[in-house]
């Protein structure tokens, strides 16, 4: 694969890198006809994404690795670490076989090739359950998984379940549909901004089409009334920012 997109050469440069490298199990376990459609010359460019997104731009040894950690990959978008009884994961593959150096970097090996992942895939996998369900509700899943790119303010589980009580389970009844979507849409700015430059902001306009504010105060950036918590999800199609609270709109 390495040598249909191209990326000996690369791999063979100064680094350091880090390659969680899938197994010859983890390849053949894809789809049916996934791997020889990658290794298409007109696909070079999908196969080169997938394996940049095994490569980190400098050494990690697994002594290095923690539970919650997000790193960005050699393609730029994030990948998520997880600590689990006494086993460590990189998204869904679990790294069986670790700290193999070489001159220019370390490799770990991994039971599973991971995927790079758009703005609803990412919500998905971090477990975003209610503002994927609201997506979904909303018929607004496509759309966040478009082109773009998007900016997302995505609120944390506990920020939906601090509605007062019974709102959310109404706003996804189906007659409420382009209320919710007012909602999400409102938690979206077209383009993708990163944490370094929301915070030289005091304002951005939504999708929907009504602006939000920005506020740096104690060094915390509160978008409304919103926190920012976590920063710079960066995904295939934009960027994710988690917040405390859930934003609404201005009647």
């Amino acid at each position: 694969a390495l040598q249909a997109a191209g990326l000996v050469e690369t791999l063979q440069g100064e680094g350091p890198f880090t390659v969680f490298a899938p197994t010859d199990d983890a390849f053949a376990a894809l789809p049916a006809g996934t791997l020889d459609s990658l290794l298409l010359p007109e696909n070079k460019q999908q196969l080169t994404d997938i394996l940049l997104y095994h490569v980190l731009p400098a050494k990690v040894m697994a002594a290095e690795v923690a539970d919650g950690l997000i790193a960005d990959s050699a393609l730029g978008t994030s990948l998520f670490f997880k600590v689990d009884m006494g086993k460590a994961y990189i998204n869904e593959a679990q790294i069986i076989i670790t700290d193999i150096e070489a001159s220019n970097g370390v490799i770990h090996v991994i039971d599973t090739v991971i995927l790079p992942k758009d703005i609803v895939d990412a919500a998905v996998f971090n477990k975003f359950d209610t503002l994927a369900a609201a997506l979904g509700a909303a018929e607004l899943v496509e759309t966040l998984k478009g082109e773009g790119p998007f900016t997302v303010f995505a609120p944390t589980e506990a920020a939906f379940a601090a509605l007062p009580e019974g709102t959310l389970a109404s706003l996804l009844l189906p007659e409420n549909k382009q209320q919710l979507t007012n909602i999400l849409l409102y938690h979206v700015v077209s383009g993708s901004v990163l944490a370094a430059d929301v915070v030289q902001l005091e304002s951005a306009d939504t999708v929907l089409g009504q602006p939000v504010t920005i506020k740096v105060m104690d060094g915390k950036v509160y978008i409304n009334e919103a926190q920012v918590v976590l920063t710079d999800i960066k995904t295939t199609n934009g960027v994710i920012h988690v917040i405390d609270a859930v934003l609404l709109p201005p009647q």
